[in-house]
């Protein structure tokens, strides 16, 4: 994916589009950002003990890490149940419409040499109408790719959180800033956020799930 990127970014041309592939063997979140190598290099991250100058604190870090956990188990995992669901109907209508209009063209074939033959035609040629307009009236592609993109937004976030609670350097972690950045991603408040970094940590101590989902905007 990372040499896509280069290529995509060295030749303004719509190569992602031909690249990727239509039906891939199994569904994965869509990636538009390259992988960093920062984290190697990287170094501990010091444990917060005390609010720095920029808003970070201890009470912020775990905040970032239930959301983190909530988006993990709740939209990312829904996404993924979902794009898979799509992604299999999709395959199964782009075989059947194919299979359904072949079947209709050879029972066209031997009409006049007996009624079944008029039947399996009319049968099988209603039968793809319905499957090609079922498919593409109904965009079932795009709704797959839709599903990516949503995963892969989920993912990127997760990732973004991640990165900045293991920056070593407690200056470079914006804390208010980031929480609000996080915040407005997810379509919630300040408050609303925190709420929901406490009902995951009750609901861990309780040892049941929490009933919401990280995002209000999708």
């Amino acid at each position: 994916m990372e040499k896509t990127l280069a290529l995509d970014k060295a030749y303004p041309l719509p190569l992602l589009g031909s690249m990727i592939a239509k039906f891939p063997e199994k569904f994965e979140p869509a990636v538009w950002w390259p992988k960093s190598n920062e984290t190697q290099g990287r170094k501990q991250p010091k444990k917060v003990t005390t609010q720095g100058k920029n808003g970070w604190s201890e009470d912020l870090e775990e905040e970032m890490r239930e959301v983190i956990e909530v988006i993990k188990k709740k939209d990312s995992e829904d996404y993924m149940r979902l794009g898979n669901l799509a992604l299999k109907v999709n395959k199964i209508l782009a075989i059947s419409g194919p299979l359904l209009t072949g079947i209709a063209a050879a029972g066209s074939a031997f009409v006049g040499h007996g009624s079944w033959a008029a039947i399996v035609a009319v049968t099988a040629g209603a039968l793809a109408s319905t499957v090609n307009t079922f498919e593409h009236g109904g965009q079932v592609g795009m709704v797959v790719e839709m599903y990516r993109n949503c995963a892969g937004f989920f993912t990127l976030l997760e990732e973004s959180i991640e990165s900045t609670i293991q920056e070593g350097d407690l200056e470079k972690r914006e804390g208010e800033m980031f929480e609000m950045n996080v915040a407005l991603k997810l379509g919630r408040s300040l408050s609303q956020l925190r709420d929901l970094a406490r009902k995951s940590s009750s609901s861990h101590a309780d040892g049941t799930s929490i009933d919401e989902f990280a995002s209000k905007l999708f």
